[in-house]
């Protein structure tokens, strides 16, 4: 079974909404999720840290503020410099998600982030291979449907100025869900 660490800041609830679907979508790949909240930027990562070192794959997820990653997870990023410094991430599966106020927002620029962040520790980045729910389902792409917005980096949701129960949509839920899936199940196959 793999273990995949999903390591998220959220500023209004809406990201540890996702976080929760993801991990749902972890269970149902067969894999084990450990959720880490970072709470604040000035807060000891050590546990943190622990967490992605020991899993077999990791998820970031963050809100998108101002077109890029949160202030805490940014820090994270940051405080692994000494595991950057050895290479102990070098080939562990990384992947994301965000989630912001506006359909736009330059959400892709917060997941670039990630991915930036991933490569300088030499890990293998995978994107969520849901289709774009507009143009790959002839349908209706509504709140209902996973990759409504489509992104093919990460996983990319839309949060109304709402509480984290009613927004975002149950299609943006799932998308994190089937990304906590994908990872479970790329992680088992590396891991033999």
């Amino acid at each position: 079974m793999s273990t995949v660490a999903i390591v998220y800041h959220s500023g209004y609830g809406h990201t540890a909404a996702l976080a929760d679907f993801v991990a749902e979508g972890v269970k149902a790949g067969g894999g084990t999720p450990v959720v880490v909240k970072l709470e604040s930027a000035a807060q000891d990562f050590s546990a943190a840290l622990e967490a992605v070192t020991k899993a077999d794959a990791v998820i970031f997820g963050s809100p998108t503020y101002m077109g890029d990653v949160s202030s805490p997870m940014r820090a994270f990023m940051e405080a692994t410099a000494k595991v950057w410094f050895t290479a102990g991430w070098k080939d562990k599966l990384a992947s994301g998600f965000t989630v912001g106020a506006s359909f736009g927002g330059n959400k892709d620029h917060t997941l670039t982030s990630m991915i930036v962040f991933s490569m300088q520790h030499g890990m293998l980045w995978a994107g969520p291979a849901v289709p774009n729910a507009n143009i790959n389902r002839n349908e209706s792409a509504g709140g209902d449907q996973p990759n409504r917005i489509g992104a093919a980096l990460g996983v990319v949701t839309q949060a109304e100025n709402a509480a984290a129960d009613v927004t975002p949509p149950a299609g943006d839920k799932e998308f994190a869900r089937l990304l906590g899936v994908r990872i479970a199940g790329l992680a088992k196959k590396l891991k033999a």
